[in-house]
């Protein structure tokens, strides 16, 4: 290769990064920004202020539905038609709901637009990591994939700022900008693995083939039980920071719009950490160890400050987010444990599975406040979740220097790789 078609496919490759991290940027954006002005919405719309938590779960949950429908549709279509099909279609999708909800007048309606929009946003990240993974060479894809998530994480602490003002004109910029992203995602490459695969008799798509083989299944499995911890952490402990600061005889009512900023800030720092410790120590699986770890104290001192402060809060969800900042890190090892044919799949699925796994927490973790109330149930549900995420990735292979150009067999179809 020449110097000047090398220099040619390095600008390319590093467009279409920050294309990716922008994207995702405007994908978090989007998907936070309920949890941000939950409560002045809620209102807003004329629910009583002893039915918000209700009504806020079950429009969370159905976003979070949205995500799991949607997980599997765009990662399909990414595996059978192409990735970048998949960032135009579902950038168009949720950009249209978020733009709708600034006009909702019922919980109805507020839920029914958050599923559309909740199947909307789970194209984006996995089609842009699987781009990255795909198209950057084994030393520096780990490198690409966390520039998209740090860059992307903070869209979450733009949505807490601009969250603060107006709930409906916060959902207004967020279609706004998603509109702004689909132009500049016009002149984006497709990944050069998928077209290499495009003409070739290989199942793609075949999300069955995730379930068809014991040896995928639970490579699968524990991708997803991976990430459980992190959005226990941002959906939960963070997103119900008003009732949790009430338990704990808070000092004044602790606001989770703040809590989700300074934890999205504390995440993208961890994962430009948690990036550069699986680099230096060509290890994804001993950073994602560290910081889970890590985790667990910063949210054992977040549920036992007795009377703590608003000052203090910030600084603990600073903390937590910095913990839980291995996004970027466990999407690239979910994308580097399969073959080309189902990556797409596995990339957009597995995030996905794992925001709307917050669905079956909500329902445990509600279980034990019957019994225990928030506090106690909050560590029970996070010493659980980090057990069975360490398990999951003691499961895992290092897929650090792994070679991603193959593809997988498909034994029922009997089509090979």
């Amino acid at each position: 290769m020449t110097e000047v078609s090398e220099a040619k496919s390095s600008r390319k490759a590093i467009i279409l990064v920050l294309v990716a991290a922008l994207g995702y940027f405007v994908d978090l954006y989007d998907l936070i920004i309920f949890a941000i002005v939950r409560t002045d919405s809620l209102k807003a719309i004329g629910v009583a202020a002893e039915n918000i938590r209700e009504e806020g779960v079950f429009i969370m949950d159905m976003q979070m539905g949205g995500l799991l429908l949607g997980g599997i549709l765009w990662g399909i279509i990414g595996d059978k038609f192409g990735r970048i099909k998949v960032l135009f279609g579902s950038i168009i999708l949720y950009s249209l709901a978020n733009i709708a909800n600034a006009f909702v007048q019922d919980v109805t309606t507020y839920g029914v637009v958050r599923f559309i929009a909740g199947i909307g946003l789970a194209g984006e990240l996995g089609a842009g990591v699987t781009l990255v993974t795909e198209t950057l060479s084994k030393k520096n894809r780990g490198w690409g994939t966390t520039i998209v998530a740090t860059i992307g994480l903070f869209g979450a602490v733009v949505a807490a700022l601009v969250g603060q003002e107006n709930w409906r004109h916060a959902y207004l910029t967020g279609g706004g900008l998603g509109i702004v992203l689909l132009l500049l995602r016009i002149g984006t490459f497709e990944s050069g693995m998928f077209k290499n695969i495009a003409g070739k008799n290989v199942s793609k798509g075949n999300m069955l083939m995730l379930f068809n083989d014991w040896g995928r299944f639970k490579k699968y499995i524990c991708c997803i039980l991976i990430g459980s911890p992190l959005w226990f952490v941002v959906g939960i402990l963070v997103t119900q920071a008003p009732e949790f600061g009430k338990e704990l005889g808070a000092t004044e009512v602790l606001v989770a719009g703040t809590g989700v900023m300074f934890t999205y800030i504390g995440i993208s720092i961890g994962d430009i950490f948690a990036g550069l410790l699986s680099q230096l120590t060509r290890s994804r699986k001993l950073a994602m160890l560290i910081f889970q770890l890590l985790s667990v104290v910063t949210v054992v001192i977040y549920l036992t400050s007795k009377g703590i402060t608003p000052d203090k809060f910030k600084w603990v969800c600073l903390a937590m987010g910095f913990c839980v900042g291995y996004w970027a890190t466990f999407i690239t090892i979910a994308a580097e444990q399969f073959g080309t044919n189902i990556r797409s799949t596995v990339a957009t699925t597995v995030p996905n599975f794992i925001r709307g796994a917050l669905i079956p927490i909500n329902f445990a973790f509600d279980a034990f406040v019957s019994n225990y109330g928030m506090v106690t149930s909050g560590l029970i549900m996070m010493f659980i979740l980090t057990g069975i995420a360490l398990f999951a990735l003691s499961q895992l292979k290092e897929s650090f220097s792994k070679d991603l150009d193959y593809v997988e067999e498909d034994a029922e179809a009997g089509v090979l790789a």
